[in-house]
């Protein structure tokens, strides 16, 4: 067995709490778990001789973590600091229908509701998963009432730090026909190995408008996930961006398991020099009526690493499924590189789906029409790169966390020219 999966185990083992029955199913799969390898499907271009080699004995230099507010959006922020929680939920003003307890403020109630969320959505098979179910100090239960539409985003922030190893989790229950906003903000730049995941039920018409701000670059390294059930009629609006880093890999579940519900997924990657970014995605239908629209684009710099795969699997009663999935790339460098792998399994006969995936490189043409506008080279690169991701940043639902986020891309693009 791997020297540091046999760590997280043994570290495991002394974690006792309400969630320990939970923890153990989880060490035990850890027990029986491979370490992946090239030959291993699922990261056959994903190397974790990162993590392999990772040392956060040595003291890194100070680095300021702070949180900016965002204009114009009101939000109920949460912060967590290097896996722990730095908000004191006594003291937040909660509106109506809107619960927030962490593991060690649960009341005995929400104890039963929570365990039935906690590694119930989220598949067995993600093994940095399995880390965080049996790893997670930290653990945050957002519950939100049947009918209860709160209207303040709910923001979590998790901000990693030179030389820590963190691990945190989210369970979010929205009874039926709630609404919500859940904003996952995810940072770090320095020597540091964290773990983020999220599971969301949604319960018969219930609506959550998701946000996954994977941010992590340089590095650091990072093993995210967002999961998510969806019952009858009920409708998810996620939007990931994420930013390369040493490593970086993100896993998105979504259950279609009730009929007539709806997901729309977009997401983003954005890959400075020699950094590596993962995205796995599977969306499972297993009810009649379920919809799915999946837009994914990918911009990866020189001497980058891109991932992507994209499954969608129709099971034999969802008849009457929508599904479309697309991939886009667009190459900076011909020293970069991009495996995408859009996949459909289906086995129902009235279906509608679809699946494409493209790679690219910047039109010579388009940047010499700006260029020869009087528009510099670097300034002419920022524009089409940004043009090739705003149809995607103009269907965010809300927009001034668009407006918020523009600035911080156009920079990152700066930042990922090839020179």
């Amino acid at each position: 067995m791997n020297a540091w999966l046999q760590q997280a185990i043994e570290r495991g083992q002394g974690i006792d709490d309400w969630l320990s029955p939970a923890r153990a199913r989880a060490l035990e799969a850890l027990s029986n778990t491979s370490w992946p390898t090239r030959r291993t499907e699922s990261w056959k271009y994903t190397s974790l001789t990162a993590l392999e080699q990772l040392d956060l004995t040595a003291e890194s230099a100070k680095q300021q973590s702070t949180v900016e507010p965002i204009p114009g959006v009101d939000c109920l922020d949460l912060v967590f600091k290097n896996g722990v929680l730095q908000t004191n939920l006594a003291q937040m003003n909660l509106p109506a229908g809107l619960q927030i307890t962490s593991v060690q403020t649960t009341s005995a109630v929400q104890q039963v509701i929570a365990t039935t969320l906690f590694s119930q959505i989220k598949p067995k098979h993600h093994l940095f998963g399995l880390v965080n179910d049996a790893l997670a100090g930290d653990v945050l239960f957002i519950d939100i009432e049947q009918n209860s539409h709160i209207g303040q985003p709910i923001r979590i922030i998790s901000l990693s730090t030179g030389g820590h190893e963190s691990h945190h989790r989210v369970l979010v229950r929205l009874g039926n026909q709630a609404k919500a906003t859940l904003i996952e903000q995810a940072l770090g730049q320095q020597n540091s190995l964290s773990t983020g995941f999220t599971e969301c039920d949604l319960g018969e018409q219930a609506e959550l408008e998701h946000y996954r701000l994977a941010m992590h670059t340089g590095e650091a390294i990072y093993f995210g996930g967002c999961h998510f059930c969806l019952h009858h009629h009920a409708n998810l609006n996620s939007t990931l961006i994420g930013y390369g880093s040493q490593l970086s890999r993100t896993d998105i579940d979504i259950i279609h398991n009730g009929e007539h519900a709806k997901a729309k997924l977009n997401a983003i990657y954005l890959l400075g020099e020699s950094e590596h970014f993962d995205l796995h995605s599977t969306i499972e239908h297993a009810k009649p009526n379920g919809t799915t629209e999946e837009n994914v684009r990918g911009i990866v710099g020189d001497k980058a690493n891109a991932v992507f795969n994209g499954r969608i699997h129709i099971h034999r009663d969802a008849q009457k499924t929508l599904a479309e999935l697309n991939n886009r790339n667009l190459l900076l460098s011909r020293r970069g590189q991009i495996n995408t792998k859009p996949e459909l399994e289906i086995y129902a006969d009235d279906v509608q789906c679809a699946h494409g995936a493209t790679v690219a490189e910047i039109e010579e043409e388009a940047l010499y029409y700006l260029m020869s506008r009087g528009i510099s080279r670097s300034k002419a690169l920022v524009m089409l790169n940004y043009g090739f991701i705003q149809e995607l940043i103009n269907q965010m639902p809300n927009q001034q966390l668009a407006q918020w986020l523009e600035p911080q891309l156009r920079a990152r693009f700066k930042e990922m020219e090839v020179r």
